[in-house]
């Protein structure tokens, strides 16, 4: 696949969004946390089908406040940002159905998608690097990858 370039606004509000929104699950759990997350697992889905580019959170600050302010664009791989979308999407899909059986693991896996949702917030994505390193064959960041 190819690389998108999006405006780097955009790509802020999308991570952070997200963060907040696993927070603020894991914050009033019961029904509320329950649509919030479904609210996650739908806009990480569309994300992977739409590619990054036309991500609902990054079409919205572009085609809303992106117009008016001015924002550096940064460089994506779209099949890194697929990988990246794609296992958050899963973690979401695997905590709606932990609460729907009302596991009580359910709320510890939310507790996670939202460290890792912040994590990737500060804009060091660990999937993203995962991808990049497994696909792009990185020996200084996966020792198990080095090409001989």
């Amino acid at each position: 696949m190819a690389n998108v370039t999006i405006q780097n606004n955009a790509f802020i509000f999308c991570r952070y969004t997200l963060a907040v929104l696993c927070w603020l699950a894991l914050i009033f759990r019961g029904q509320v946390g329950l649509w919030l997350l479904v609210a996650v697992f739908v806009i990480m889905t569309v994300s992977v089908i739409l590619t990054v580019r036309r991500a609902p959170l990054v079409w919205l600050w572009t085609n809303t406040l992106g117009r008016v302010i001015p924002s550096k664009d940064v460089v994506l791989d779209v099949a890194g940002m697929r990988f990246a979308h794609s296992l958050a999407a899963v973690l979401a899909l695997i905590a709606i159905s932990l609460i729907w059986r009302g596991s009580p693991l359910a709320w510890w896996v939310v507790a996670a998608l939202a460290v890792l949702k912040t994590v990737s917030a500060v804009s060091a994505c660990p999937a993203y690097k995962l991808y990049s390193c497994v696909v792009k064959g990185g020996g200084t960041c996966c020792g198990f990858t080095r090409r001989r």
